[in-house]
């Protein structure tokens, strides 16, 4: 990430949230389309997007880190390894991504640019289960980056794919994602006002992952002791 300048590093955010939106929104649309089986359609929804997330964090992720999400953006700041004011930036180019995503799959098929979404999506278990989503994407990312950070693409995208499918809310995870669902009345919709508790939600779960992967991947001062008396001499 060093070698790319900010506003090139925030372009690569926006252009890659807009890819993921387009790809769930779209696919969303054309599943829709072709079946009204709603496990197919969930299943047509779900390989695209885990697919085109192993593309994007692939080609992407050496220019910006490949965030795409506002929850894991600051999980970094937390962590101190993105400057505040960067994050800010990052953010918002997240969101504007997204929205110019939804109206990149609305224009391929042919909608109005923007339609505010119907589709309810609230309650406590939708709630709860955009929080565990969240933890885990972020327990993912960040045991990936420690133990494999080459394999990252393929287990976020993984990840991604089951959690469509072990979560109630069909896994947002992911605050600038579901701003921009909200303005498709389509398969993969969110009502507007169905908004705050998602993303508050997602919010805390990626927060608690954050917190357990820290002490998880911490060394502990015992087992520090240990590798400096057991190095060779």
């Amino acid at each position: 990430m060093d070698a790319f300048d900010l506003s090139r590093r925030v372009a690569a955010e926006a252009l890659g949230t807009g890819i993921l939106v387009a790809t769930v929104v779209g696919s969303g649309i054309m599943a829709e389309t072709l079946t009204k089986d709603v496990a197919l359609a969930l299943l047509c929804n779900t390989l695209p997007t885990g697919a085109i997330l192993v593309v994007l964090i692939t080609v992407l992720g050496p220019i910006s880190g490949a965030h795409f999400n506002p929850a894991v953006t600051l999980v970094f700041t937390g962590k101190r390894e993105l400057p505040a004011n960067e994050a800010a930036l990052y953010v918002i180019a997240q969101i504007a991504g997204g929205i110019a995503g939804t109206i990149a799959a609305h224009l391929m098929f042919g909608l109005p640019l923007l339609d505010l979404s119907t589709k309810v999506r609230t309650g406590g278990p939708q709630w709860f289960a955009e929080a565990v989503a969240a933890f885990g994407l972020v327990a993912t990312i960040l045991a990936g980056i420690r133990f494999q950070r080459t394999a990252v693409p393929w287990l976020v995208g993984l990840y991604i794919t089951a959690a469509y499918w072990f979560t109630a809310s069909t896994s947002f995870a992911n605050p600038a994602v579901a701003i921009a669902r909200s303005l498709t009345n389509t398969f993969s919709g969110i009502r507007p006002a169905d908004l705050p508790g998602f993303i508050l939600a997602e919010l805390c779960g990626a927060f608690a992952g954050m917190l357990l992967m820290n002490w998880l991947l911490g060394r502990s001062h015992a087992s520090v002791s240990v590798a400096i008396t057991e190095r060779p001499r």
